[in-house]
């Protein structure tokens, strides 16, 4: 959360979409009409404040690599001027996910990259987001948002769930939402299909083996179950915001397609373990780190710890706090040196237009490990019930402040009470032995096997279980001598 952006995000940002339950798919809409000056246009209105959004475009030989594949593979789409007229951009971004906007632009976070285990599937990815673009799935969409806008698009999805279908409770699920991967969810099952059939076209016309988009699909829904069980939640997003077919729905459609379309091509697997070698994995330091139940900034010189049974989310503007016994956010806001206007304020702008006047009914100062704090609560009515809504500051400097905005059923905020209390600065010392991870590309040697190599990852627990899934083994693979594959080490 290193960028506190107030960017609107464009509609039509067509994702990958990691999450969501199974559709039927249909006939592929006609993808060669070249990109007109409009969509043009509006692409570029909107790239700099996407960019902004998912923690900045990556530059160096990553980058130029997958920008490489990415025009290679839109040439496949029979758009005229392909390779010049689309953008391809590479993402600091922790989460797995890939997204297009209108006019050429499109999307892959460096966190998928990582996942990938062949050239083949990043172009699978970069072909199903260039179909997005051809198929003009965007603009078919654009009347689903009417202000333009993703986050309104999700605070219509999340309203009912949280707060009934009050003005406040879009303006909490946009609060809730902002830097988890639901931000993914947008766009129709039939949609979303339709880019994987356009995409395995792609990958056959470029060469590639056209069972990548399946083989990507089987790696993204195993890391969906294993993020899942290691933060104790189930690996489904509710159905409530489900849009989309999920990767684990997808991929026998996508096999079976491909199958259908003939075996052949080329991977390129060790060309892509070379490329990607030494790419950023997890979170930037720069944006701040979670570790465990802990999150750490090193630049911004504070950490909190999550309650027990909760996970985190580290968003480009915040960072999301989730579990069964409520939801909560670290953000912060313009200061102007007084904690309790910076509470009240708070509280007005989650009432939103509807509920401009929600207002704490009692605000208290306390002293939280030596930083000035305010917070305040206030009870909602839900429709069926009441919540608890909390906004609690911490006072870092007379200019910056930091808060947390929760929510949880009446009479159960004080779930979140170790959290608040957690919140501290930490020393010089403590914010440089932050370091990064990377993915390492190694060959595996004679007496190596799973279980030596996935000690060698960064992590102090399911070593196993994240070495299977990041190099796509299943539980009974072996690896060989001579086979090239990835672990997770620490680095800068």
């Amino acid at each position: 959360m290193a960028r506190i952006s107030r960017a609107i995000l464009a509609l039509g940002a067509a994702p990958l979409a990691l999450t969501g339950c199974m559709g039927a798919g249909g006939a592929i809409p006609s993808a060669s009409t070249p990109i007109t000056a409009q969509e043009a246009q509006m692409g570029a209105k909107y790239h700099p404040q996407f960019i902004a959004e998912f923690g900045g475009a990556m530059t160096g030989a990553h980058a130029q690599y997958v920008e490489q594949v990415g025009k290679n593979i839109a040439v496949q789409s029979g758009l005229g001027n392909a390779r010049e007229s689309f953008t391809v951009s590479l993402l600091n971004s922790p989460v797995h996910n890939a997204f297009a906007v209108p006019g050429g632009y499109i999307y892959t976070t460096r966190q998928l990259v990582t996942l990938m285990n062949n050239e083949a599937e990043l172009a699978a990815v970069l072909g199903h987001e260039v179909g997005h673009v051809a198929a003009r799935h965007s603009q078919r969409r654009q009347q689903a948002a009417q202000n333009n806008s993703i986050l309104g698009v999700l605070g219509a999805i999340g309203s009912a769930i949280l707060l009934g279908d009050s003005g406040l409770g879009q303006t909490l699920s946009r609060t809730f939402m902002e830097g988890s991967q639901l931000l993914t969810l947008r766009f129709s099952r039939k949609q979303e299909l339709e880019a994987d059939d356009l995409g395995i076209e792609y990958l056959g016309r470029a060469g590639y083996d056209r069972r990548a988009m399946g083989t990507v699909l089987a790696s993204l829904a195993a890391q969906n179950g294993l993020d899942a069980r290691l933060q104790g939640r189930n690996a489904s997003v509710p159905e409530w915001a489900s849009t989309h077919p999920d990767p684990a729905s997808r991929v026998q459609s996508a096999l079976a397609k491909a199958g259908a379309a003939g075996t052949g091509g080329v991977t390129n697997r060790d060309t892509f373990l070379t490329r990607i070698d030494g790419l950023l994995y997890g979170d930037d330091p720069a944006q701040g780190l979670i570790e465990g139940s802990t999150f750490i900034h090193p630049e911004l010189r504070f950490a909190f710890t999550a309650p027990q049974g909760f996970y985190m989310v580290n968003g480009t503007r915040a960072v999301s706090i989730q579990g069964q016994g409520g939801q909560a956010q670290m953000t912060l806001a313009a200061y102007n040196g007084n904690l309790e206007t910076y509470v009240r304020q708070q509280f007005t702008a989650l009432g939103g237009q509807n509920n401009a006047n929600l207002a704490p009914q009692q605000i208290e100062r306390r002293t939280i490990n030596g930083l000035p704090a305010v917070y305040g609560v206030a009870r909602v009515n839900n429709g069926r019930s009441q919540v608890d809504l909390v906004v609690y500051a911490y006072e870092f400097a007379r200019d910056r402040a930091y808060h947390f905005v929760a929510i949880a059923p009446a009479g159960r905020a004080a779930t979140f009470d170790p959290m608040f209390q957690s919140m501290r600065r930490i020393t010089d010392r403590e914010a440089t032995s932050v370091v990064p991870k990377k993915v390492q590309v190694v060959t595996v040697a004679r007496g190596d096997t799973v279980a030596s190599l996935a000690r060698r990852m960064a992590y102090p627990a399911a070593q196993e279980d994240r070495f299977r899934v990041l190099n796509a083994l299943g539980s009974n693979d072996t690896v060989t001598p001579g086979q090239k594959v990835k672990i997770v080490v620490r680095g800068r």
